[in-house]
């Protein structure tokens, strides 16, 4: 695949998430649409995760089939190096996003004024933290989404294409869905963005998902592609623990259900069409 293609590739998987942050600016709540695309992505990254993985594990298993037991570990001790590295990177970067959103978060009188000396009181406070919350929200976003533009681009540049496309189309769905992430603190106090800094946000979380593919298609050794898969996976695996525990706290547990099923039947239909092109 042409390196303009793949790099194409890459940017339609990060740039999917201006999908998801126009409904910042929508005076309308559509709580039930939110909820399926929520779970219709937890069903297609339900399907990736166990795509990646079984990629990422190919190269050790084939090398245990030869009988290269060094070669094996190296490789099995880099996937789940990588796929613990990635999963609880997430985890401990979203708990200190936490205690940087409650340290900025008013205490008791004069509290704010303390932390914060330069924010306004009262509800222009709540906009400033809110404002500040979802960028930090589109860093960590980003963060991660640089590490799935590292798999794509490894993946279509060592020939695996069938890989590459169900990488793009994984993470196109949930970071659709991750836009709703990036503006909930603004909806939440009742604040429209506008336009530029919707687009700013977009970028800072999409734009990395570009920038991975090109790296990640320069380098292609074998034992570099384990470890990018292995690090997509374990930032699919915290994204889906994410998705479930949303999907959860909506209480529409059918909806969420038929939306699951519908994501893992998507995934398989747009395996078979991939391979059935001969990609």
């Amino acid at each position: 695949m042409p390196a303009s293609q793949i790099v194409l590739l890459g940017a339609v998987a990060g740039l999917t998430i201006f999908l998801g942050l126009p409904l910042g600016r929508m005076r309308a709540p559509m709580p039930r649409l939110k909820v399926f695309l929520n779970a219709l992505a937890i069903g297609i990254l339900i399907f990736l995760l166990w795509d990646v993985l079984t990629n990422a594990w190919e190269p050790g298993a084939t090398a245990l089939g030869g009988h290269r037991y060094g070669t094996a570990f190296t490789d099995g001790l880099t996937m789940l190096g990588c796929l613990g590295l990635a999963l609880m990177g997430l985890v401990y970067f979203d708990r200190w996003m936490k205690r940087r959103a409650a340290a900025m978060r008013p205490e008791g009188p004069g509290a704010a004024t303390a932390h914060r000396p330069v924010l306004p009181a009262g509800p222009d406070a709540a906009k400033v933290r809110a404002a500040e919350l979802s960028l930090l929200i589109a860093a960590g976003i980003g963060m991660h989404n640089f590490g799935e533009g590292l798999a794509i681009g490894s993946s279509a540049a060592t020939g695996r294409l069938s890989l590459a496309v169900l990488l793009v189309i994984g993470f196109g769905a949930h970071n659709a869905t991750e836009g709703f992430g990036i503006v909930a603190p603004l909806a939440a106090t009742g604040e429209r963005p506008t336009w530029a800094r919707l687009i700013m946000l977009g970028l800072i979380a999409g734009g990395p998902t570009f920038l991975g593919t090109l790296v990640g298609q320069v380098v292609t050794t074998p034992l570099l592609g384990v470890a990018f898969l292995a690090l997509a996976a374990g930032s699919i695996l915290y994204v889906v623990i994410e998705l479930l525990a949303v999907a959860r706290a909506s209480k529409l547990k059918e909806l969420v259900t038929w939306a699951i099923l519908l994501g893992i039947v998507l995934g398989f239909v747009t395996d078979g069409i991939v391979t059935a092109a001969g990609a």
